[in-house]
């Protein structure tokens, strides 16, 4: 909305030129800026007023498959839910805002956001509402495939016809695979596996929001240079015009985890949910196709990769030698059942994701 303001008045603000961003006058670092404290003031200020509302309807029943967990967790049973409502609203009210709603990129992440936060809306409601614990797995997949296919083959449209949109890049930009139209089974795999990842990591009060703010960030400052031809260039990434848009995104998803985690610090008010933590992790895969930067999210996200593979690592050891390598997972509960307290393992986390943010933005300079 304020992109097309600007540029339909635009006339009367060249005194103001100075503070654009970038290769045209789309004042981005403003507006992500800008963005950001959206994002968070409406996370923060109708924060209050989701948390009464989802108190009357929503409220989380401690059940899963372990008695134990159930026991460490008996505390927080009748807590309101789906607070990835109030998540999915501010993000997106500040890209409605703050964004170029002509950007492809633009249009595209709002759909991630949007439909992937309904999907997770299902899950929960059907958590909630039944006996059952959400969605089957095989139900839950099938969704994320559905809806990853929809968003890739749109990408893919885009990114086939920008040079490297839809090749795979290696770690540092020496080796690279086209992809082709195989692009768009890539693509799938990476929004389906970023949003289990974050949706397992959502486990603790306020461990997947602190996680996020760093991840998103780090796709903030990534965004941003590869809008950029010149950063770009200097930095030997793949260069995509309008991919600085994203940045307005992502410092909106900053801006609502603040906002946000302000309501699920220990112990918590209210929780995620599949409804918030389904998109969060579908936006982060979307930001890191776009950019061409899958490997950079797997060290950027390196704390919900982590927390991925000892589940995987779990179930697999435990159907082949009937024992376990955890005592419970995702990893953060093996710590939780090993005595630490849940906010020494939270904060712990959120050291090692800011710690992998900040190394995988000094990693550029090693292309």
């Amino acid at each position: 909305m304020l992109h097309w303001l600007l540029h339909r008045y635009g006339d009367t603000l060249d005194r103001l030129e100075w503070v654009a961003s970038g290769e045209t006058r789309v004042y981005l670092t403003a507006r992500t800026a800008l963005a950001a404290a959206t994002s968070f003031l409406v996370a923060w200020l109708f924060g209050p007023i989701a948390i009464r509302w989802l108190k009357q309807r929503f409220r989380e029943r401690v059940d899963s498959a372990s008695a134990k967990l159930n026991e460490l967790h008996a505390a927080k049973n009748a807590t309101p839910t789906m607070g990835g409502m109030f998540i999915v609203a501010a993000i997106i009210a500040a890209g409605l805002l703050w964004g170029d709603l002509s950007n492809a990129y633009v249009q595209q992440a709002l759909v991630v956001v949007a439909t992937f936060g309904v999907l997770g809306g299902i899950d929960d409601w059907v958590k909630i509402r039944t006996t059952k614990r959400g969605l089957t797995a095989r139900q839950k997949f099938a969704g994320q495939c559905v809806l990853g296919v929809v968003v890739s083959v749109w990408l893919y449209q885009v990114q086939a016809t920008r040079p490297s949109g839809v090749d795979l890049i290696g770690p540092f930009g020496r080796a690279v695979i086209p992809l082709g139209v195989a692009f768009i089974a890539w693509a799938t795999l990476v929004l389906v596996g970023t949003s289990n990842g974050v949706n397992l990591t959502d486990g603790l009060d306020g461990l997947a929001g602190g996680c996020l703010i760093f991840a998103a960030s780090a796709f903030t400052a990534l965004s941003y240079l590869a809008g950029h031809k010149l950063m770009a260039e200097y930095l030997h990434i793949p260069y995509f015009p309008g991919a600085g848009e994203l940045g307005v995104l992502f410092g909106a998803m900053v801006g609502a985890m603040l906002g946000f985690l302000w309501y699920n610090c220990y112990p918590a008010e209210v929780f995620m949910g599949d409804t918030g933590s389904l998109p969060a992790g579908a936006l982060l895969g979307y930001g890191a196709l776009v950019l061409r930067q899958e490997a950079l999210l797997v060290l950027i996200g390196g704390v919900f990769v982590v927390e991925t593979l000892s589940v995987i690592l779990q179930v697999s050891w435990f159907k082949w030698t009937k024992r376990r390598i955890l005592l419970c997972s995702p990893l953060h509960n093996h710590y939780l059942f090993r005595g630490d307290h849940e906010m020494k393992i939270v904060v712990r986390f959120w050291i090692t994701a800011a710690l992998l943010a900040l190394l995988a933005i000094a990693s550029l300079k090693l292309r």
